[in-house]
């Protein structure tokens, strides 16, 4: 794909070459959308909005990552909904196993159903612990550990500063290990304070 050739025709006013990128970015775009609102009807709202207003934006767009540009809008999307709604985001047991991959330590290939149960509820009480968080940390740490943008490329999605960044990163980490420590039967040893293994 050639993004810059589809980027420069789109912002001529051509469909389908916007329609390109959105089929190439939409994944990557819901599953922000999904970690920030946790819920699968609210992604597709806030994804739907976000390209909207790319195409609409789109003759502002000077260049650089075109990835963390769309990004940005989306977060900015969500950020907007979430001070709209005042309310914690929640997420059905079914939606976050089901149609989400697990982080790493969750896709162990256990056997058991008492396994399957086990990483169900950690799942679950990740994405509690999650919704938890104030927005701006919430969307740091889903962009740094869930997505895996790094410090600059935060900074640029969520126009702060690299100290910010770091300082809401840290923020976030210290509030999640502290709410996932209330479960930490359910965590593999490596992340349990206090045990043998804990990094």
């Amino acid at each position: 794909m050639d993004e810059t050739a589809l980027i420069k025709q789109a912002q001529k006013g051509d469909v389908p070459a916007f329609n390109r990128l959105v089929i190439h970015y939409q994944e990557a775009v819901y599953n922000i959308a999904y970690r920030i609102m946790g819920q699968p009807q609210a992604a597709e709202d806030m994804t739907q909005d976000a390209f909207i207003s790319a195409y609409k934006s789109l003759n502002r767009f000077r260049g650089g990552s075109f990835k963390s540009w769309l990004m940005r809008i989306v977060t900015n999307r969500c950020y907007d909904e979430l001070r709209r709604r005042k309310r914690r985001p929640q997420s059905s047991l079914e939606e976050i196993t089901d149609e989400n991959e697990a982080p790493a330590f969750l896709r162990s290939p256990e056997t058991g159903p008492e396994g399957q149960q086990q990483r169900v509820e950690l799942a679950q009480a990740i994405e509690d612990c999650l919704a938890g968080l104030p927005d701006d940390q919430r969307v740091t740490a889903v962009l740094c550990d869930i997505e895996g943008y790094d410090y600059n490329e935060i900074a640029q999605i969520t126009a702060s500063t690299l100290g910010t960044v770091k300082s809401r990163i840290s923020r976030a980490r210290r509030k999640l290990r502290d709410c996932l420590q209330g479960i930490a039967e359910l965590l593999p040893a490596a992340y349990r304070l206090g045990s043998e293994g804990a990094t």
